[in-house]
This record gives structure tokens, C-alpha cells and sequence, in this order.
């Protein structure tokens, strides 16, 4: 199921209008993808996203998010900035630069908390920035800036 891809790959047949995008206040099956090469990240994320009802995909760098992306068409997605392989800044560049994916809110997450690092992500296009470690309520609020969602 979890395949590496290159960038070219990500729009294979059937990857615009075969399956549609999540969509923020449907039937609640908002899918929500967090990138993280931490493995405690990810779980942190995975599971205060999940009691909240959402459906959550998990990828751990940009070559394997690439191939999960096409298959799931996340609603919104969570960018560790520091991977290996294929870093935040050029993850968030392919998917913003791809015809189907280019609308899909991508939020940067990191340690680091400078104005160049939040400068940087706007320029390849992310929508928002999230310092780690976050809270509960930082996810939360940041889903419901870009889902439409007043209330969860």
C-alpha cells in the first residue's frame, strides 16, 4: 500500500475526479494527513485527530505523502518542514504546484518558530504554521480555520 514516488507520479490515471476530495463539513469523514518523519508526532496528531472524528492519514516524508495523497485526497494537510528525502518546503511545492491538489490547505509544522522559517512556507505556498510541540486545541483551530467548520 505505502509506495515511493517521484514527483511526476502523483497524478496517475484516475487522479482528477475518480474520487473526490473530502470536503469540510460533509458527512464527517473530513480526512485530515499529517507528514512527520517523528514517529511520536505523528501518533501525538493521529490520535487527539481521531477522538475528534476525523479520519487520519500518516505518512513519515514527502516521497511516501505524494502516492498517499493521490489515493486519500486529504481535506487538509500537516507538514513537518525538517524530513529526510524530500524536506517540508519541497513537499509543499509539489502539492501546491499540482493542478488537482493546489487548493488543498497545507500546514507547516516545526520547531523552529523564525521569521524566515514562516516567510519560507508562505513562498512555496503553505496556509498556515504550526509551532511543535502544539495542543490539542492548536489542530483543532487550525482545521477549523480551513475546513469552513465553526464548531466540531
Amino acid at each position: 500500500m505505502q509506495s515511493s514516488v517521484t514527483a511526476g507520479e502523483i497524478d496517475g490515471p484516475g487522479s482528477e475526479g475518480a474520487r473526490g476530495v473530502a470536503e469540510p463539513g460533509g458527512d464527517g469523514d473530513f480526512r485530515v494527513m499529517v507528514i512527520d518523519d517523528s514517529k511520536t508526532i505523528r501518533r501525538t496528531a493521529e490520535t487527539l485527530l481521531k477522538r475528534e472524528g476525523y479520519e487520519v492519514i500518516t505518512a513519515t516524508d514527502g516521497f511516501e505523502a505524494l502516492s498517499m495523497i493521490a489515493d486519500y485526497r486529504p481535506g487538509l494537510i500537516f507538514l513537518d518542514i525538517m524530513m529526510p528525502r524530500l524536506d517540508g518546503y519541497q513537499t509543499c511545492a509539489l502539492i501546491k504546484h499540482h493542478r488537482v491538489f493546489r487548493h488543498t490547505p497545507v500546514v507547516m509544522l516545526s520547531s523552529k518558530d523564525g521569521l524566515f522559517d514562516r516567510a519560507r512556507g508562505r513562498v512555496v505556498g503553505s496556509d498556515n504554521y504550526l509551532t511543535k510541540p502544539f495542543t490539542r486545541e492548536e489542530l483543532l483551530n487550525v482545521i477549523r480555520q480551513h475546513s469552513g467548520t465553526a464548531e466540531l
